[in-house]
């Protein structure tokens, strides 16, 4: 017997929120920001009930059934990097290349950090597990297209721009301490806070990234994704950027 489209497993546990489990992982990775683990730990124990609601409105969304049913795997698409260079240079595919190379990650790597999460070990072989899956493989895609970087400000205002697309308590809680944390190394007069809320601004604004039939953006003008998508410049994260080095500091090791 067919299953129908989409498909949840009756079997699933009702989320239920664990804030000391939170607090406890949120530690961690004040101590680690590169512990991409803990973030899963932490997601997992405060976003109830937002990953359903974001993949209803996947579903409902005007190409979400049609990629559901074809079900690409992202990972395979992405880290082929000798196909995406073929694509004109002002693509996507281009600058998702050069951040990629750039900063030393893959696709494959950030889907091993997840399945070292112990609950993602054995995921649920449904339509939800492959939509959280779809989420985890968009992440650099957000970087590349949102123009925030991955030093501990550019990942915190990403938080809020991810947040205002796809809720969930857990996001909210990682940016909100994590801007805390940026905002003590700061310089005098940048208000970290407002980089944020620029942020969420721009990701409310937005067409959602996970929406999108991700073959076909790769292959867009950069540009013309940006604008088709209402995706706008991070004015104020760049210049709370160029404060940080007009101080002589660092933004890659504020937080580390």
């Amino acid at each position: 017997m067919s299953r129908p489209v989409p498909y949840i497993d009756p079997s699933r546990p009702k989320p239920r929120l664990r804030p000391l489990k939170a607090w406890k992982h949120m530690q961690n990775l004040i101590a680690d920001k590169e512990d991409t683990k803990e973030v899963f730990y932490i997601i997992e124990a405060l976003n109830g009930n937002s990953l359903r609601k974001g993949f209803d409105r996947f579903c409902a969304s005007e190409n979400g059934l049609r990629l559901l049913e074809q079900r690409r795997y992202l990972p395979d698409i992405l880290d082929d990097h000798g196909t995406l260079a073929t694509y004109p240079e002002n693509s996507v595919a281009h600058a998702y290349i050069t951040f990629m190379q750039r900063e030393g990650l893959s696709a494959a790597g950030l889907v091993a950090e997840s399945e070292a999460h112990e609950s993602i070990t054995d995921p649920y072989e449904d339509d939800l597990q492959w939509f959280g899956e779809r989420m985890r493989d968009t992440h650099d895609l957000f970087h590349v297209l949102t123009g925030y970087g991955r030093d501990a400000l550019g990942e915190d205002a990403l938080l809020g721009y991810t947040h205002s697309q796809h809720g969930g308590l857990g996001i909210n809680f990682i940016s909100f301490v994590g801007a805390r944390e940026v905002a003590k190394h700061a310089p005098k007069g940048v208000n970290i806070s407002a980089v944020v809320k620029e942020a969420r601004k721009n990701g409310k604004a937005a067409l959602r990234i996970v929406d999108q039939d991700i073959p076909a953006l790769l292959q867009e003008p950069i540009a013309d994704a940006r604008a088709r998508m209402n995706i706008p410049e991070p004015v104020l994260n760049k210049e709370a950027l160029r404060s940080f080095q007009e101080a002589g500091i660092d933004p890659q090791l504020v937080a580390a």
